[in-house]
């Protein structure tokens, strides 16, 4: 498996994650060259951490391919991938193969629990339409099971231009 990371960001707080029928939330989702990852409890730093015992979501992948395809169907450029709210941007590896898989990144272990469906805020975070073209390839939601860092492996990657 050829897994890169290529973008890393965490959150303090919840912006969609519990805001239905409310606005969304305004905490900053900050990038970093490298997170902590502590098995069974998340990334130190980011909102779920500690944020309940087996969470399935203790850090969430997303692909680049998705990221760069959205940003072509709907012509965005200059928007970030940190709106998409996922931990970790990578490339290389369809997301949604590791779905019940035990995988290793840059030495951490992890387990793929499920999809990290997108919901409706999608559509006012990136782009009118980006619901529906997200449907299968959220992301990925993971179990942290060995205690280590991630770090970016390139950074002079940019948002879509």
């Amino acid at each position: 498996m050829q897994l890169e990371i290529l973008r890393l960001f965490v959150s303090p707080g919840h912006n969609f994650f519990g805001h239905h029928g409310r606005a969304p939330g305004e905490h900053a989702t900050v990038e970093v060259d490298a997170i902590e990852c502590v098995a069974g409890r998340g990334l130190r730093g980011d909102r779920f951490f500690d944020y309940k015992e087996d969470y399935k979501g203790q850090i969430s992948f997303f692909a680049s391919e998705v990221y760069n395809d959205l940003c072509a169907r709907f012509q965005v450029s200059g928007v970030s991938p940190a709106v998409f709210r996922r931990n970790a941007l990578t490339r290389g590896v369809d997301l949604n193969t590791l779905i019940g898989q035990k995988f290793e990144v840059q030495g951490v272990q992890f387990e793929g629990v499920c999809e990290c469906t997108a919901c409706y805020w999608m559509d006012q975070a990136f782009h009118p339409g980006a619901l529906e073209a997200l449907k299968n390839r959220g992301g990925l939601r993971a179990r942290i099971l060995t205690d280590g860092w991630l770090h970016t492996t390139r950074k002079e990657v940019a948002d879509h231009v």
